[in-house]
């Protein structure tokens, strides 16, 4: 039987693609053998995102071609935006440098701020280690009692800079709910803001992911040494069903609609990012290893071990919530950035 052209074409084509893509795997394997990965944390140690990014450092290699080694480095500054900018513009694009931000970070340039140099829609994203939920905590000494305290009573907040969910969170409250809250900014990561709110210098934090207060501050919860007021999400955390939405709070549809905006990435929990323009095998070789370590025993064990809340959110997915946010209407992310942002004399610098 004869065979058109067509047909051989397409044999032609399938056979050159099967053929392709294991040269490809074997490609991506001999680059990454024998190489470092460079692992970067916007945030100083011994907080939430640090702690994650050290579990995901000991075991992704061995899932990625080639087995690279991969070295946790902490590059701190401005809420994360330090890293963003960075990973936007002067990290290596080969797919040996990837970080982690705050999941407000990609977001900061749709609401015009002028610290945050990158299109998030253009960056590599990897994937996120979990679906967060965040809360406003304080100290005993706050006094508070109800979530209707909270919203009327004068409170100072620890932050660690523009673009982080630390300072957006206190600054939305403000500017669309009228809560009161002075926000202390620019420690260098959450541990710092932790133990500033034991020293007495804040009464406590606004956004804060669920999973590091139970990861890195458990005894806080056992002897009731916190107040949570309100939690961050679309959606309620099973541990915190007694707690009101953000969302709850609102008052009418358009306060509703700017704090959907402002609060959308908390499904992107803790997103891991590379540059643009890694090659696309690489790209594809990271987020297959980023998948398979989320179903790793020895890495589950681990993150078990330290109370880490384990919730995979593909690449793709978090490409999709970005895109989502990026395509919504131009005043409701006007108002929204303005909201997260807007000063009103409540912030002092640390020094």
């Amino acid at each position: 039987m004869k065979m058109s052209g067509l047909n051989r074409l397409a044999l032609t084509v399938a056979a050159v693609g099967f053929c392709a893509a294991p040269a490809a795997a074997q490609d991506v394997a001999s680059f990454y053998k024998g190489k470092n990965v460079d692992v970067y944390i916007g945030y100083s140690t011994g907080g939430g995102y640090d702690t994650y990014a050290r579990v995901l450092a000991r075991h992704m290699g061995k899932h990625i071609p080639g087995n690279p080694n991969m070295l946790p480095r902490n590059m701190p500054g401005a809420g994360s935006l330090l890293l963003a900018n960075a990973i936007a513009n002067t990290l290596p694009k080969d797919g040996l440098a990837f970080g982690t931000v705050a999941r407000a970070a990609a977001f900061e340039p749709l609401f015009d701020n002028p610290q945050a140099k990158f299109d998030p829609a253009k960056l590599t994203w990897i994937g996120s280690m979990n679906n967060e939920v965040s809360i406003c905590a304080f100290w005993e000494s706050a006094g508070l009692k109800s979530t209707e305290q909270f919203l009327t009573t004068p409170l100072v907040v620890g932050g660690t800079g523009p673009g982080a969910d630390t300072d957006n969170f206190p600054l939305t409250m403000n500017n669309v709910l009228g809560t009161k809250l002075k926000l202390i900014t620019g420690y260098p990561g959450g541990n710092d803001v932790n133990l500033a709110i034991e020293r007495g210098e804040v009464q406590g934090r606004c956004g804060w992911s669920w999973s590091s207060v139970k990861s890195t501050r458990p005894q806080w919860l056992a002897e009731k040494k916190i107040f949570i007021p309100v939690q961050f999400a679309l959606e309620k955390h099973p541990d915190l069903k007694d707690v009101p939405l953000i969302l709850d709070l609102a008052k009418n549809d358009r306060q509703r609609q700017i704090l959907e905006v402002v609060f959308s990435g908390q499904p992107m929990g803790r997103p891991y990012v590379a540059p643009p323009g890694v090659p696309a095998e690489r790209v594809k070789a990271l987020r297959d290893a980023f998948n398979a370590m989320m179903k790793d025993p020895e890495f589950l064990a681990e993150a078990e071990k330290a109370k880490l809340e384990i919730d995979l959110v593909p690449g793709e997915a978090v490409e999709k919530i970005v895109a989502r946010v990026t395509a919504m209407p131009k005043d409701i992310l006007k108002e929204a950035g303005e909201a997260s942002t807007k000063k009103d004399n409540v912030i002092i610098e640390k020094k």
